[in-house]
């Protein structure tokens, strides 16, 4: 039986009728920030990516260059928060562009969404069954496959995903809070005992800015923001949409923005500000500087919490970008741009179940692949994958920032010229700038050849096309339905 479209759907459920709407009146602007700063892994940042971010880029600089790419993205909020006052769906920048710039636009927009989270999803499992494995064998001895790890993961968060979305974001809430008191306990005692060589401001001069490459060290600090966009995604679900996704928006980039500078400086100090690079470069897996320093710093017992929060950091953004990823596959299928099957909701969690059941068993089949051809799930898997996602996230928000001027056009709808205009523009341009150091540099970041950095680069403009082509065949095929596209859905 095909799912109803929105204008035929009743405003109640009956038993011979599929569900499509979502659980409405849910999230808080509380619950909708600890979701997005869940998808971002705080932790996995810091002790992950930006420790190689330091090492290639300009190393004790780091903390300004974090500031740098947290200043462009309150630019694009200006606008990305102005419009989201005005579109509420649960497609969210597929719905901005949509509106702003046309229905054949949104659907290469909701292409690219989807390849990019599902391809995060991927990477981020092989990351998890990595250090997962990694952990059992140091403090357990039990030798377990990284894909034993990840799969099991995977169960689990395909679980919290079939469920109410509260559910989710309460195990979240736990996961966060921990996560940061624990790297704030570290800084604290780094700060406590003077660091290597007493405290210094040296991250923030100018010399340390421009020292190494700091080109390709602002693209892994932008890369560490990746999560704070999905506040509109939940839209349809907040309480009062109006105010808690820019609320959301603009708390959970502060927080995220203010908590990744901080640590790194205390990181800085903890290794010395004129002797870090070298001793990341000394380590063997760049990685452990964090529990190094927790070593030097705070002793075993707090490297040994680290590491299972570094676990559950990853977790908890896995569950993060399972739900923003759910939900943008049941935007394409309500308003047809996929199997009308991905639009219906679970009659009584009201989640978007189908959707979550799809990219469980996508990520099944892309981590076995992986697996079973002996791919690292780390420097391939996890590298190649995360930096796709990242240019994927880069176009989007190129793509926001030029539909939320055109939308405002005619109709600024009560907010200034500044908010609409002049800081959407700007950050489209900075957006630009990242986005060609991003794909000059892609094969730096990846660690991949050219050739293959090439083929995964292509692959964005290829999701690109075949959104643009599904939204084009729906306008043929039905074109009121094609004219609703992004509307909202308060």
């Amino acid at each position: 039986m095909e799912a109803l479209t929105p204008s035929m759907t009743p405003a109640h459920d009956t038993h011979d009728l599929h569900a499509t709407t979502l659980r409405r009146g849910t999230l808080s602007a509380g619950f909708i920030t600890l979701l997005v700063i869940s998808a971002a892994s705080p932790l996995s940042v810091v002790a992950g990516g930006f420790p190689i971010g330091m090492l290639m880029g300009n190393g004790a600089g780091t903390p300004v260059l974090v500031l740098v790419a947290l200043g462009l993205l309150l630019m694009f909020a200006a606008g990305y928060t102005a419009m989201a006052t005005c579109v509420t769906s649960a497609g969210g920048f597929y719905a901005m562009v949509a509106r702003g710039l046309g229905g054949r636009a949104g659907g290469a927009a909701a292409m690219v969404a989807v390849f990019g989270y599902v391809t995060l999803q991927f990477g981020l499992y092989g990351l998890l069954g990595a250090v997962t494995a990694e952990t059992l064998q140091a403090q357990f001895a039990l030798h377990v496959p990284w894909w034993a790890c990840s799969f099991a993961a995977m169960l689990s968060v395909g679980c919290f995903g079939y469920r109410q979305i509260d559910f989710s974001a309460r195990v979240l809430a736990v996961f966060v809070v921990v996560e940061y008191l624990v790297v704030l306990a570290l800084d604290v005692l780094i700060l406590a005992k003077g660091g290597a060589s007493g405290i210094d401001l040296h991250s923030f001069s100018p010399q340390a800015f421009t020292s190494g490459n700091p080109f390709v060290g602002l693209l892994f600090c932008f890369a560490a923001f990746i999560g704070f966009e999905a506040t509109t995604i939940y839209s349809e679900e907040a309480k009062d949409p109006k105010r808690s996704i820019p609320v959301a928006t603009y708390a959970a980039l502060l927080l995220v923005g203010a908590f990744y500078s901080f640590s790194l400086w205390c990181l800085v100090l903890g290794a010395g500000s004129d002797r870090v690079v070298a001793t990341i470069a000394a380590l063997a897996d760049p990685t452990n500087l964090l529990y190094l320093l927790s070593d030097t710093y705070g002793g075993p017992g707090l490297t040994v919490l680290l590491r299972l929060m570094f676990i559950a950091s990853i977790y908890a953004g896995l569950i993060a970008f399972h739900n923003s990823t759910a939900r943008y596959f049941y935007a394409m299928g309500r308003e047809g741009l996929m199997p009308a099957r991905l639009g219906w909701t679970h009659a009584r969690h009201r989640s978007p179940h189908v959707a979550s059941v799809l990219q469980t068993v996508l990520c099944v089949v892309a981590v076995g692949l992986f697996a079973l051809f002996g791919a690292d799930p780390v420097l391939t898997q996890f590298a190649w994958l995360s930096n796709l996602a990242t240019l994927c996230l880069l176009l989007l928000m190129i793509g926001t920032a030029v539909a939320v001027v055109r939308f405002f056009a005619a109709d600024a709808h009560g907010h200034g010229r500044m908010r609409t205009h002049v800081m959407p523009v700007l950050s489209c341009l900075g957006l630009l700038l990242v986005l060609g150091l991003a794909v000059a540099n892609f094969h730096v970041l990846t660690g991949a050849s050219r050739a293959i950095s090439l083929a995964l680069v292509a692959t964005v403009p290829i999701a690109a096309l075949a959104g643009w082509l599904s939204a084009a065949r729906l306008a043929r095929r039905d074109p009121v339905r094609f004219a609703g596209l992004g509307q909202d859905r308060s």
